[in-house]
């Protein structure tokens, strides 16, 4: 057991860090320097780690780290930006989780442990990266549906959010969830395997 969250905390770590850099990255191009200014635009893992969130990933796979600070407010576009910047933490995942797929493809890791660290690493980057899509406050998905949606019920989505966590919540107490993100981190292995073939 202690083996194998040893084994699951680097894959963690990087995911993490990565998914919540690139929002902030993203957001500081696009013109909010909210997450430089408050030092969070920075790879270093303290500066995201949430302990109770990591716990949470270790143990049960699901889980958070330290939101990057962001105030769409500073975009010149606003809609448009929250959009790119809430795909930037997913996609982010998605392009790592091709990275290393290439390089255990290529069979240059050849230790037993690394090479367990590579796979559990890129089943983070998957899982996170699909768990981020859905649209289900607070995750970035919420905040791109809330994006697409006209100016009024824009409004009365924020308004209302906290009420729809209790559906993310539910979701996950009674691994609905799992049911959910299974297909989806499948059919996103698959399509890796095709195009590292």
């Amino acid at each position: 057991m202690k083996i194998d969250i040893l084994l699951n905390i680097p894959g963690l770590l990087v995911a993490i860090i990565i998914h919540e850099y690139a929002h902030g990255f993203i957001a500081y191009l696009l013109g909010d320097d909210t997450a430089k200014n408050s030092g969070r635009l920075t790879l270093n893992p303290f500066k995201h780690f949430d302990i109770i969130g990591f716990v949470f990933l270790l143990l049960f796979k699901f889980g958070w780290a330290k939101p990057v600070p962001i105030n769409p407010n500073n975009f010149k576009k606003r809609k448009r930006d929250t959009i790119l910047v809430s795909l930037a933490g997913p996609f982010s995942n998605f392009i790592l989780a091709i990275i290393i797929s290439f390089i255990i493809s290529l069979g240059l890791v050849t230790n037993n442990i690394l090479l367990s660290i590579l796979i559990i690493m890129l089943w983070y980057n998957l899982m996170l990266g699909v768990f981020n899509l859905l649209p289900f406050p607070p995750l970035d998905g919420s905040k791109i549906l809330a994006s697409l949606l006209p100016n009024k019920y824009e409004y009365i989505f924020y308004k209302y959010e906290r009420y729809l966590y209790l559906i993310l919540i539910l979701l996950i107490v009674t691994n609905t969830i799992d049911k959910i993100l299974g297909p989806f981190i499948n059919f996103s292995l698959n399509l890796l395997i095709r195009i590292v073939g």
